[in-house]
Order: C-alpha cells, then sequence, then structure tokens
C-alpha cells in the first residue's frame, strides 16, 4: 500500500484491524498522530508494546512478526542489516534516523520505503 492511496481511506478502527502490517498501514496514514514527533524510536517502543501484549493475551499472528524476535532482533532488521552492509547494536530506528538525516529525508518516510521493499522482497521469497 503506497502513502498516495491511504491518505484518502478513512481509517479503520482497531477492532477491525488484522495483524501488525494492519496496523502499521494505520500508522502510515496518520504518523503524527501515532508517533511522538515521528521518532521511530517511539515507533519501535509501540511495536515493542504491540508484541508484548500479543504474547500476555496469547496472540499469534499468521505471518511472524518482523520487529522483534531472538535477541530483540527480528527479521525487518535482519533484511535490513544485510541491505545496509553492516551490522549495528543501536537498532533499526536508530539507524533509519541516521540515514535519513544524512539523505535530509524524514525518517518516517524512509521507514515505509524500506518497509515496502521488505514486504515486497518477502513475499518474492514466499510465493
Amino acid at each position: 500500500m503506497t502513502a498516495e492511496n491511504t491518505s484518502t481511506r478513512e481509517p479503520s478502527h482497531l477492532t477491525e484491524l488484522r495483524g501488525v502490517h494492519e496496523f502499521l498501514d494505520e500508522i502510515r496514514q496518520r504518523p503524527g498522530m501515532w508517533v511522538r514527533h515521528r521518532s521511530l524510536q517511539h515507533l519501535d517502543s509501540i511495536l515493542i508494546g504491540y508484541r508484548v501484549a500479543m504474547e500476555v493475551h496469547g496472540v499469534h499472528e499468521d505471518d511472524d512478526f518482523p520487529f522483534w524476535g531472538v535477541d530483540n532482533r527480528g527479521p525487518f532488521e535482519e533484511w535490513l542489516q544485510q541491505r545496509r552492509g553492516e551490522h549495528s547494536a543501536l537498532g533499526w530506528a536508530v539507524e533509519i534516523e541516521r540515514d535519513a538525516e544524512a539523505a535530509g529525508v524524514p525518517a518516517i518516510e524512509l521507514f515505509f520505503s524500506l518497509l515496502d521493499e521488505y514486504r515486497a522482497e518477502r513475499s518474492q521469497s514466499e510465493g
């Protein structure tokens, strides 16, 4: 889903969402409402809370959660490190914020662009 077609639709009620990717699509539509100062570190905290709530309530999503896994690294962070050609202990949020600052683009926009690329590559490898 691109930023262009998410900005014209009505927001979904949280009870209508089916998984973390639909939740992220809601955040993409109105990042300023969800993420304080559009900080990816705040988004990372939201996603950690999402994952903890899922675990506490015994809810498991069909596709793997891309942001938090073994050693607090998930598939998205592993993919990002391979794409960037370097490993960082700082985490995906800090690294994307640094890359965005160097490129002169908003970090939240770079994140969603990278997330789209990750999802596209993942769907190609599964299909």
